[in-house]
């Protein structure tokens, strides 16, 4: 046996898309149903658990032994609760060996939906599937089965309870099949994307992703508890309120708001937090009143509180909040469950001693002295993490990574030079752009302001539009000294500007020629139907089904297959820029990775995009995390990486 292919039914009273796995699996109601799997591509087998069949020693001996590689579909679900279920049945059989002694080391684990995206595919069996026209699909009827089987339902005395084998012998006939074919969908799946195997060095980087996911986060849960007590409290006195000045009956729904409005002379799109400012710039003291109000009713950022209490398990830690290659465009991971890339800022000075109020119970101070609790509440979020006693936060990122990446690929010299010499690349960039000396505190420092917004606007192409988006509104400029800024930045940066004509030129004569072309660092290349871009560290980006085309206005654009804003796949648009940019954002990805490598020692756990929490004892400095993520790769010769930290006694953004 080398290889095992499986999947998993179960149940729970807990709801998965609320808590995650970990979570799900750990209440005492957990339950493994069915086991089907697959040896080494061969017969599928299954094991109805729930009705007195037992797993062979040969499967037991498999899920613990690392010589055998053990595939599923988003295998953690498989890895999690097959963790539980072994500890709970089998508990002389196994040694726990990872961070927090509770699930089998995901050495030896391998996620076929990985393997998807990594390709630039789909994270679902079924759109799998689909995408690749197999004849025998995931059964549609699923949905329905798992609703039926592995959820809590209420009988005729109100009792809550799972149907079993009894309820409906023919439903779990049906339902033993639909786990079966899941295994014969996947080894379809496996044997059409065996042509390109994901390497080696990237199993090794899951690995790290699964112990991270496995290890958690510490949460506060006593002051996230206190917090959403004092949201509601401060709701229940705002909607009243909100009712008898508006008389409307749900102040809290935007289209009862917008009609408000427009009774008032104003008609509003949208009530989003962009939307509203602008609204209020120019409206009357009643409409101000009320739509500060609706403000603090709507924010929703602190229903990230309920979701810190629905994820924590019995130990406080919230765990499996990393997708890892959740973006498939870059590899970079997302966000699950709480969302640690998608968290507000922190700007209050007092960040201690307001949670501390809340934390006990201190509501009355803490609404005396600030007008709008939902916005404190909303900057307190980062603090509900914690380390345990005895031990501290490091938090270190990495500076301008993305501008030293793409300064590196691009060879733009002075910007390396720059960065070499220690200097801030907002004032390095005006005083490009516009001939004098610029410093931060000092001469011409109104100029570091422009310099910085057209750093963040201008590197992947942007325009005017993109330089609005980054707060080029604020510089009071007319159109034509937006157009000039952006003209400025690109004749301060040639190479860049080259870059991206020549990543353009390359990509179009490697799909049009079905070819393979070394450019600089990288490497295109046409495969099976995909557009390969092969990164300085080995790792390729995948552009499924690519076309070479024209736009409405004739100019040469290339489109490719994948997943679309509405998580629809469709047909999508890109261009020399855009692929820089998913470049440079994948490179900046790679050395992340490299980093955590080099922090097997440490304890992980959290990391946003281009920064990691680390869970230490006192006697760890940051200047040790920091050398450690400053180490550039064998790969990277030439690229300068600098990192900044840390300490604290809670997350928070210093």
């Amino acid at each position: 046996m080398q290889v095992i292919t499986i999947d998993i039914e179960t149940a729970s009273d807990e709801n998965i898309k609320e808590c995650g796995v970990y979570r799900y699996a750990e209440s005492e109601f957990f339950d493994l149903l069915l086991v089907s799997y697959s040896i080494d591509g061969g017969a599928v087998a299954t094991c109805d658990i729930a009705n007195g069949d037992t797993l062979p020693n040969e499967i037991l001996s498999a899920l613990t032994d690392k010589s055998i590689i053990k595939k599923a579909f988003n295998v953690m679900f498989e890895r999690v609760c097959l963790s539980v279920y072994l500890r709970r049945n089998y508990p002389d059989l196994l040694d726990f060996e990872d961070a927090v002694g509770n699930y089998l080391d995901p050495e030896s684990w391998q996620c076929d939906m990985i393997h998807s995206r990594y390709l630039g595919m789909m994270s679902s069996l079924d759109d799998m599937g689909k995408l690749l026209r197999l004849k025998e699909k995931k059964l549609s009827e699923g949905k329905d089965l798992i609703k039926f089987f592995c959820t809590l339902h209420q009988d005729k005395q109100g009792n809550l309870l799972f149907h079993d084998k009894s309820d409906a012998p023919k439903k779990w006939k049906e339902f033993i099949e639909y786990n079966r074919r899941d295994v014969e969908v996947e080894l379809k799946i496996q044997r059409l994307l065996s042509e390109v195997p994901v390497p080696d060095f990237i199993w090794e980087e899951f690995y790290i992703d699964q112990r991270i996911n496995d290890r958690g986060i510490l949460v506060d849960t006593q002051f996230a508890e206190k917090a959403v007590e004092l949201d509601n409290n401060v709701k229940t006195e705002l909607f009243p309120k909100l009712k008898e000045l508006t008389g409307i009956d749900n102040p809290n729904s935007p289209s009862q708001m917008k009609e408000w409005l427009l009774r008032k002379g104003i008609e509003a799109e949208s009530l989003d937090k962009k939307a509203v400012p602008k609204i209020l710039e120019t409206a009357s003291e009643d409409v101000k009143e009320v739509l500060t109000l609706y403000q603090q009713l709507s924010k929703s950022s602190v229903s990230k509180y309920h979701t810190m209490l629905n994820a924590s398990c019995e130990d406080g830690r919230a765990r499996g909040m990393f997708s890892f290659y959740g973006a498939n465009r870059t590899g970079r991971f997302a966000g699950r469950l709480i969302q640690l890339q998608n968290l507000p800022q922190n700007h209050l000075d007092n960040l201690a001693e307001v949670k501390g109020l809340i934390k006990s119970g201190d509501f009355d101070t803490v609404k005396e002295a600030y007008d709008y609790i939902p916005d404190v509440l909303s900057q307190l979020i980062r603090t509900a993490f914690i380390p345990p006693d005895g031990k501290k936060f490091i938090v270190a990122d990495f500076s301008a990574i993305e501008a030293r990446v793409l300064s590196w690929l691009a060879d733009e010299k002075w910007r390396m030079e720059a960065f070499a010499n220690g200097e801030d690349i907002y004032c390095a960039s005006a005083s490009k752009m516009f001939g004098v000396p610029v410093e931060k505190n000092g001469v011409n420092s109104h100029l570091r302001q422009k310099g910085k917004i057209a750093e963040l606007a201008c590197g992947y192409g942007g325009s005017i539009g993109a330089i609005k988006a980054m707060g080029g509104t604020e510089l009071k400029l007319t159109d034509d000294e937006l157009y000039s800024l952006v003209n400025d930045w690109r004749a301060s940066s040639p190479n860049i500007v080259k870059f991206w004509n020549d990543v353009q030129s390359v990509a179009v004569k490697v799909i049009t020629d079905q070819s393979s072309i070394t450019f600089g660092r990288l490497k295109f290349s046409y495969e099976i139907g995909i557009l390969f871009i092969e990164l300085p560290s080995g790792r390729r980006l995948a552009y499924v089904r690519p076309k070479v085309e024209k736009d409405e206005n004739g100019k040469t654009l290339i489109t490719y297959e994948g997943v679309g804003d509405n998580k629809k796949w469709a047909r999508l648009r890109t261009y020399g820029a855009k692929l820089v940019e998913n470049i440079t954002q994948g490179v900046a990805r790679d050395i992340l990775l490299h980093s955590m490598a080099a922090m097997k020692d440490m304890d992980i756990v959290g990391h946003v995009h281009d920064e990691v929490i680390v869970e230490c004892t006192n006697d760890t400095s940051v200047e040790q995390v920091c050398c450690l993520m400053e180490k550039t790769p064998e790969w990277a010769e030439e690229l300068l990486l600098r990192a900044d930290g840390y300490e604290c006694e809670f997350y928070m953004k210093q």
